[in-house]
This record gives C-alpha cells, structure tokens and sequence, in this order.
C-alpha cells in the first residue's frame, strides 16, 4: 500500500510545526503573527518593483512615426 506524503507546515517565523486547522494559521501563535506584521510595518518586507513587459520595452525602443 503506497504511503500518503505528508506536507509539514512551519511557522515563517519561528519554524514551529503548525496545522492548516490551527486559528493562527500560517503561525504558530499570535506572537509570530504580531512579529511578521510588525516586519511589514516597519519595512522590514519589501514588494520588488514591477515586472516591465518584454513587449512595452520593445514599444519604447520604437522611436515615433513624427520623428521625435
């Protein structure tokens, strides 16, 4: 009989094992919880810029028909 794999989940911040059901869930508790949304607050996560689309750089490397 073949074995079911299992995923364990870990809390981001302190890598405790944690379940989908828990009420805290991603963490393990609440003091995880405060700790990654006071990282957010004060900037310690940051967004990367957008992506530019291959076809938008190709449009501006296209100098205009008015020759500008």
């Amino acid at each position: 009989m073949p074995r079911k794999s299992t995923i364990k989940l870990r809390c981001p911040i302190c890598k405790k094992a944690t379940k989908a059901t828990d009420p805290d869930f991603p963490f393990c508790s609440d003091h995880c919880r405060q700790i990654d949304l006071g990282k957010w607050a004060s900037g310690g996560y940051v967004i990367s810029s957008p992506v530019t689309d291959a076809e938008e750089a190709v449009r501006q490397d296209i100098p205009d028909e008015d020759g500008d």
